[in-house]
């Protein structure tokens, strides 16, 4: 019996195989959204936008017709936890808990870590990585996510509180690691993503936005001081 073989000479194989080299890491056509045939689709979808720009922040967060919007936030926070681990990565060398003994944010901020039965102060570096461990362990968790393409409402509330405390660790780098945090923005414009993030769907209060990243952001902070 004959076997229909598929053109191979026309399909473009969207995977890293082992020795690839840097330059050709990722390096194949866009898929449009509506052909990304996988659970992970809208994972897939973000992860493009970003690796074909990551400074166009409005064309990251805009969503393609037909997701739901506590998919798309919950996407978008996910990828955000996980490129928030090579900030950590690059803290460590730095961030010691002789230097920074408790999680701060200028001198008028200190949080205290949840991850403990009850909140107590923690070095900053323990703290940023029990909030990465926290935020994972929820939003790996079945029993409140169960399906990445159709999330509860009652779970997706649970978003804005994971979101408050990992922006503490953009917050304590930008004002205590200064250079690092420079550093890693500019590869990535993370915190300027995360900031616009929360704030189109209001996950966080303004108030608790501390880090000046954004030029609108500045411009709102002197009219409240005037």
């Amino acid at each position: 019996m004959k076997m229909k073989m598929a053109d191979s000479s026309s399909a473009v194989l969207r995977r890293n195989r082992p020795g690839t080299k840097t330059e050709d890491w990722c390096n194949w056509s866009d898929e449009a959204f509506e052909e990304m045939d996988s659970t992970l689709a809208v994972q897939q979808f973000i992860q493009q936008a970003i690796r074909k720009d990551f400074t166009n922040i409005d064309e990251i967060l805009t969503p393609p017709e037909g997701i739901e919007e506590g998919v798309w936030k919950y996407e978008h926070l996910r990828q955000f936890c996980m490129e928030l681990n090579g900030l950590c990565v690059k803290l460590q060398t730095e961030c010691q808990p002789e230097q920074c003994s408790q999680m701060t944010a200028t001198e008028q901020w200190i949080f205290l870590c949840a991850a403990h039965k009850t909140p107590k102060e923690c070095p900053a570096i323990d703290y940023t990585r029990h909030t990465l461990d926290g935020a994972a362990c929820l939003l790996n968790s079945n029993k409140y996510f169960p399906s990445r393409v159709c999330i509860k409402e009652s779970s997706v509330n649970k978003l804005g509180s994971v979101c408050r405390r990992v922006y503490r660790i953009f917050s304590h780098a930008y004002f205590h690691h200064r250079t690092l945090f420079d550093e890693y923005e500019n590869e990535t414009y993370l915190c300027r993503r995360f900031t616009k993030f929360v704030t189109k769907y209001n996950l966080m209060s303004k108030d608790n936005l501390i880090v000046p990243i954004l030029e609108d952001q500045n411009a709102i902070d002197g009219e409240s001081e005037a």
